[in-house]
């Protein structure tokens, strides 16, 4: 994949997209992290746009895991579709406030039989969607077990939780209590006529390429995302910034 090449016009986010119910968000915030923003202005993205973050899709057999990827990737609907055997995935390109992110969107299997073929490729996410039907409750009473599964290769604190599903209104109240337990987000979407499909991905590219800001700008600590390095023979320490001189001591 050629990671500079140009990005659809239809996938630049200049601002956050806005979650589908604040009883079930993420968060309510209407714009991206201050700091997030100041460091696109800035291009102190470090190298957040020359990587590819992973974003698994888990749920039951049937529940519509392919098509609701198919619908945004190739806004395509096949409701004969064959089962997934294993994994598969899709790659999405976005530019969100003008740095340039990359979303892998992991099908995987529902199937037991090929369960623990899928899950050795959990490890790794940054995004978990959790899918079911609000038409089959076992499917909805299923997905704790495979947020479990899922976290079983993943640190629980690193990853962001979307829990989404076909419109059904009678169901949608366990829904978002189901949400709010297992703190994911929830939206309802419909991959048949495309409702809500794309604002979802949206808000899933823009809330995963703001965690992976803010964490390039904590791993940098003092070193700030474009600082230079200063290397002179007398000090050890390269990475030498405003904040962060030598004690007297040391000279």
């Amino acid at each position: 994949m050629n990671l500079l090449a140009p990005v659809r016009r239809d996938r630049v986010l200049p601002e956050l997209p806005q979650c589908l119910r604040k009883e079930a968000a993420l968060h309510v915030r209407r714009d991206f992290h201050p700091r997030v923003a100041s460091a696109c202005q800035e291009q102190r993205t470090g190298t957040v746009g020359f990587k590819i973050s992973k974003v698994i899709v888990v749920g039951d057999l049937s529940v519509g895991k392919t098509c609701l990827i198919n619908r945004f990737c190739k806004d395509t609907f096949d409701k004969n579709y064959k089962a997934t055997i294993g994994v598969d995935f899709e790659m999405e390109r976005f530019e969100v406030l003008g740095v340039p992110f990359s979303l892998q969107l992991w099908d995987t299997a529902g199937q037991e039989r090929f369960k623990c073929i899928a899950s050795t490729y959990y490890r790794g996410a940054q995004a978990i969607i959790i899918v079911f039907n609000l038409n089959d409750v076992a499917s909805l009473e299923h997905t704790k077990q495979w947020l479990a599964d899922a976290l079983k290769e993943n640190e629980p604190s690193s990853v962001l939780l979307f829990l989404t599903s076909a419109q059904y209104a009678l169901m949608e109240k366990d829904a978002l209590k189901v949400a709010q337990e297992i703190k994911a987000e929830y939206w309802a979407v419909s991959s048949l006529t495309g409702e809500n499909v794309r604002e979802f991905f949206f808000r899933v590219a823009a809330l995963t390429f703001e965690a992976n800001v803010l964490a390039e700008l904590e791993k940098s600590g003092a070193r700030r995302i474009g600082d230079i390095v200063r290397i002179n023979s007398d000090d050890t320490n390269l990475y030498l910034t405003a904040s962060k001189k030598k004690p007297a001591c040391c000279h």
